[in-house]
This record gives structure tokens, sequence and C-alpha cells, in this order.
């Protein structure tokens, strides 16, 4: 088999997995609440802040230690070159990437940016595991597996800031969905590409975790915190959530 289409088909139950999350719109209530709203975008900072820790930021650190490298460096750059960059964005692209409503399209953005090395790994393990090898078999199947559980919060956090800016519960799961569409594309060129990403994969993890984290900290948890204790708590919850499924997963 290619490796593209066996990166692509590793990767068809993480993407699978980000449409069921994104579908959790349909069963909120129609009544739109300012408590409710900021409830949601509560738990979207836990998870987002969650994923750039155990999901990108670890991984990073660990794959350029395997390599020899400093993993610190690669983890702190990257954080913070993948920050500064979104704010750049921020600069350029006006409201997609700006306050208010259009806080929704820097979520998307980074969810988005996020998606594109972790189906870069997921494309890299499918095509490892074309050598019939049990281990890299099992390894893919299980990156994938625990991945696309992962993705089912993630298909909330993109889905339910697009909901409270607005738009209709269909248009929401509609990009909530696409969202998730960035990570074939990944593991796609994960496949292709097998063997020669591997030393650039730290950078690429910690890149996406910088604009996940800059993301939550200057749109999601100041709206959060609007709401008091419960928008704090629905952090921490979101964030509790996010972790207890990487690292059981791990």
């Amino acid at each position: 088999m290619n490796q593209v289409i066996a990166a692509i088909l590793m990767d068809l139950f993480p993407t699978i997995c980000t449409a069921l999350g994104a579908g959790f719109v349909f069963f909120v209530g129609n009544k739109d609440t300012p408590e409710a709203r900021r409830s949601m975008l509560g738990l979207a900072a836990g998870v987002m802040l969650a994923a750039s820790v155990f999901s990108l930021l670890q991984p990073a650190i660990e794959q350029a230690s395997a390599q020899g490298k400093s993993g610190w460096l690669a983890a702190s750059a990257g954080l913070v070159l993948g920050a500064a960059g979104l704010l750049l964005m921020e600069q350029w692209a006006g409201r997609l990437l700006a306050g208010g409503k259009g806080h929704s399209g820097r979520v998307i953005f980074a969810i988005a940016l996020h998606n594109l090395p972790q189906g870069m790994a997921v494309g890299l393990t499918g095509a490892l595991a074309l050598t019939g090898d049990p281990n890299t078999v099992a390894g893919a199947v299980a990156l994938s597996l625990g991945i696309g559980l992962q993705n089912i919060p993630e298909g909330v956090a993109v889905a339910f800031p697009v909901r409270q800016a607005g738009a209709s519960k269909a248009k929401a799961f509609g990009v909530g969905t696409a969202s998730g569409l960035v990570e074939p594309l990944g593991a796609a060129l994960g496949g292709a590409l097998a063997g020669s990403l591997m030393g650039a994969m730290p950078w690429l993890l910690s890149l996406a975790a910088g604009t996940m984290v800059c993301v939550s900290a200057q749109e999601l948890i100041p709206q959060a915190a609007e709401d008091g204790k419960a928008g704090i708590f629905c952090v921490v919850l979101g964030f509790a959530i996010m972790m207890a499924l990487d690292v059981a997963l791990g």
C-alpha cells in the first residue's frame, strides 16, 4: 500500500472524532445566555491549554531529547515564536483574528494549526506501520485511537465559540468539523515525507502550542472569568478532561 494512502486511512478515526465533538452543539439549548457562553469558552480554554502541554509541548521535549538535542530549547522557543506569529497575523488578518465575535476565527486557526503536526505524527506512524513490524503497527493504531478520542473535546472547543459568536448550530458544526480536515492533510504530508520530517517535529509541535496558549490567554480566559467562579471552574474542568484523556491514552 502507498505510504500516503496508509497515512490518510490511519487518520480517518481522529477526523471523525473531531466531527463527533463538534456535534455536541446540537445538544445545547436554543436559549443563549451569557453564563452559558462564558462557560463554553472556559471549557474551550481549558481544553486548549491542556492540549498545548500534554499533546504538544511534552512530546516536543521528548522527541527533541531523543534526537540528542535540547528539549527545552525547541519547546520554549517554539512556544514563544508560535504566540508571536499569531499576534502578528492578528494585525494582518483584521477581523478574522481580532477580538469580539472574530475571536472564534483565532480559535479555529489555533486548533487547525494544532491538528497539522498531530496529523503528521499519525501519518508518519502509519507509513512506518507498512513495514509490518508488530510494534510499529500497534503504535500507529494506539496513536490514532488516542488522538481521535482527544479530538472530541477539541471539536467542542472549535464549534462552541463559533456557535456563541452568533452562528447557527449547523454552521458551528460545519466549522468544527472542517477544522479537523487539516489533520488528514498533515497525515498525507507526513506519509509522503516519512523519514525526513522527524527532526522538525519538535518545532512544529511547540509552534502549534504557542498559538493555542496565546488564544486561550488573550481571548477565552478573560471572557470566561467574567462569569466569576463558574467560568474559572470551567477552565479547570476543561483542562482536567483533556489532561485525563491525554495521559490515560498516552
